[in-house]
C-alpha cells in the first residue's frame, strides 16, 4: 500500500499544499492565496484564520482530487514565512492579526536591546544582526503599545507552528523558526536568557523548542473534520521555509550549496559550526538537519530587478509575447545573448528596495552606470542579471573563506532561463546544476523533515531520490576571467555612490 505525505508551505502570497509519494513522486498541489495588509509605511500584516482556511481548504481539496485515502497519509508537515509574531490564547486563538517578517514598525524597540548589547555580540549570539525583522521585537511593539494584547499572549508563533497548535492543539516551534525570533542562542540551540532579559519579554510566551522533525502531535477530531485528513495523522513541525528549502535543494551535508532565484534570491550552504562574518554581512540559520547550520546571504530584489526592468523598458516585448503566446523574458533573453560579457560597459546596480546582504544599506538604490550613445537595450538587459549575479557572489565569495565551492543548485523562478545561469556559472566560477522542479524546494524540504520524523526515510539523504537533474551548466573560462575585473568594478561602483543614495529627498 502506498502512502502519502502532505507538505504544507505557507508563503507571503498564499499557501502550497503538494503530496508526495513515499518514492519521492510529486502527486498534485494545489494554492490557495490569502491577503496581506501594508499601511503606516512599514506595518505589515495577515489574518491567521486565512492561513488555516487556506490549510483547510487545499488539504480537502487534494486528497479528494486526488482520490486518496487521507488513512494513507502518513504524516503532515510544514514550511512556512518566519520572521513573525502571532500572539495567541491558551485555546491558540489569535489575539490580533499577525505582524510579519516584512513589517519593520519594531525600531524603537530595536534601540531598546542596543542599549544593553552591540550589534556584534548580539550577531555573535543569534547568527543575525539585531533588526526589526525579527519576532522577537515585534512581541516588545505589542508589549509596548498593546500592553492588553500582550498581557493576553499564551504563546507567541510563526505561520506553521499556528497550523500545527490547530492541528494538534499542541504549541512548539523549531530550531529555524526558533532561530527566526532573534532570542534564540544558536550555537546551543536554545533561548538566549541574556537576549530575553535585555528586551524585557516574559520567556513564557515563547513556545517550547523542538527539531524539526519532531512529531508534535495527532491530528484532532476537530481538525480532522475541517480538514479531510484522519484523525490521529502525525503532524511534524517543519521548518521555516528559508530553511526547509535547503532541504529540498539538497542542501544537508557541509559545504552543499544552493541558490535561489525568486524576487529576492538568496545563496545558503550548510556547516557544522555559524559561520560569522566580521563584518556581519551574511547571517546563519540553525538548519532543520539536526547538528548542522545553515550560512546565508540574502538580497533584495533579484527576479525583482528583472521584473522591473521587463515592466519598464520592455513594452514592445510585452506585446510581442502576447501576440504570440510567449513569455516577454524570451525576447528579453534573444537580446541579452547579443551583449557581450560586461554588457559592453554597463554596470547595474540591483538595490531597488534598498539591500539586505551584503550591503545592509536600506538607503542603497539601483543604477545604471557606463551607459554610452553606442549601447543598445540588449546591453541594458544584460547588465540588469550581470548586477543581480555579482552582488550574490560577493555572498558567494564570503562563504568561500570557510569552505570549498565548486558547483550548487539553482532554484526558483530566475533559474529558468538558460542564458541567466550561463552568467551565473561564469560569474560565480561554479558547475551549475538544474533540478527539473524550480519551485518547490520549500514543498520537498517539508516533506522530507515529515518522512525523516515518522521513520519513513532513514535520514535526509532521500532528498536525493527527489530531485531529479534537468541541465548542468559549467563555467566559461574566458569568462570567468573576464568578469574578475569587472566584479570588481561593480563593488566599487556601490561605495563610490554610498554617500549619494543617503541624500534622500
Amino acid at each position: 500500500m502506498t502512502k502519502y505525505i502532505l507538505a504544507h508551505d505557507l508563503g507571503t502570497s498564499g499557501n502550497k499544499a503538494t503530496v508526495f509519494s513515499e518514492n519521492g513522486k510529486l502527486i498534485g498541489s494545489s494554492v490557495y492565496s490569502y491577503s496581506t495588509d501594508y499601511f503606516n509605511d512599514t506595518w505589515v500584516e495577515q489574518d491567521a484564520e486565512d492561513w488555516w482556511e487556506a490549510v483547510c481548504i487545499t488539504s480537502k481539496k487534494l486528497i479528494g482530487s486526488l482520490g486518496i485515502n487521507p488513512l494513507d497519509i502518513a504524516v503532515v508537515s510544514f514550511s512556512g514565512q518566519m520572521m513573525g509574531c502571532l500572539c495567541v490564547d491558551k485555546s491558540g486563538n489569535p489575539l490580533r492579526r499577525a505582524i510579519i517578517w516584512a513589517d519593520q514598525r519594531a525600531q524603537k524597540q530595536v534601540a531598546q536591546i542596543e542599549e544593553y548589547i552591540t550589534q556584534k555580540d548580539f550577531y555573535h549570539i543569534v547568527g543575525h544582526r539585531n533588526t526589526a525583522s525579527y519576532g522577537i521585537q515585534k512581541l516588545m511593539w505589542v508589549r509596548d503599545n498593546e500592553p492588553e494584547i500582550y498581557e493576553q499572549t499564551y504563546k507567541t508563533l510563526n505561520a506553521k507552528d499556528f497550523i500545527v497548535s490547530r492541528l494538534t492543539g499542541n504549541f512548539y516551534t523549531d530550531f529555524s523558526d526558533g532561530n527566526s525570533n532573534g532570542c534564540f542562542d544558536l550555537v546551543n540551540l536554545k533561548w538566549s536568557d541574556e537576549i530575553i532579559e535585555y528586551a524585557g519579554i516574559d520567556p513564557d510566551k515563547l513556545p517550547e523548542l523542538k527539531p524539526s522533525t519532531f512529531v508534535a502531535g495527532g491530528v484532532t477530531k476537530k481538525a480532522a473534520e475541517a480538514t479531510g485528513l484522519a484523525e490521529g495523522t502525525s503532524v511534524v513541525i517543519g521548518g521555516g521555509d528559508g530553511v526547509t528549502a535547503s532541504v529540498g535543494a539538497g542542501s544537508i551535508s557541509p559545504g552543499k550549496t544552493y541558490c535561489s532565484i525568486g524576487t529576492s534570491a538568496w545563496i545558503t550552504t550548510a556547516s557544522e559550526k555559524p559561520i560569522f562574518d566580521e563584518e556581519m554581512r551574511t547571517v546563519t540559520w540553525a538548519h532543520v538537519v539536526p547538528g548542522l547550520y545553515a550560512p546565508n546571504g540574502t538580497m533584495q530584489t533579484a527576479g525583482g530587478s528583472y521584473n522591473w526592468v521587463k515592466n519598464t523598458i520592455c513594452q514592445y516585448e510585452i506585446q510581442e509575447a502576447e501576440a504570440n503566446g510567449k513569455s516577454p523574458y524570451e525576447y528579453m533573453n534573444t537580446q541579452i545573448e547579443q551583449s557581450p560579457v560586461g554588457s559592453n560597459g554597463v554596470i547595474f546596480l540591483p538595490y531597488l528596495l534598498g539591500e539586505r546582504a551584503p550591503r545592509w544599506d536600506a538607503q542603497a538604490k539601483g543604477a545604471f552606470i557606463g551607459l554610452k550613445s553606442e549601447n543598445q537595450r540588449g546591453d541594458l538587459l544584460r547588465s540588469v542579471l550581470e548586477g543581480v549575479t555579482m552582488n550574490l557572489s560577493i555572498i558567494l565569495d564570503i562563504l568561500r573563506k570557510h569552505m570549498d565551492i565548486d558547483e550548487m543548485l539553482v532554484v526558483g523562478g530566475g533559474a529558468k532561463g538558460a542564458v541567466w545561469r550561463q552568467i551565473i556559472a561564469d560569474v560565480y566560477n561554479a558547475k551549475i546544476i538544474v533540478p527539473n522542479l524550480l519551485e518547490e524546494a520549500g514543498s520537498m524540504g517539508a516533506a522530507v523533515t515529515g518522512g525523516v520524523g515518522v521513520g519513513m526515510y532513514k535520514d535526509f539523504n532521500i532528498i536525493n531520490q527527489f530531485i531529479e537533474i534537468n541541465h548542468v551548466h559549467t563555467p566559461n573560462s574566458e569568462a570567468v576571467l573576464d568578469y574578475q575585473p569587472i566584479k570588481k568594478v561593480f563593488d566599487n561602483c556601490y561605495f563610490a555612490l554610498k554617500d549619494v543614495f543617503a541624500i534622500d529627498k
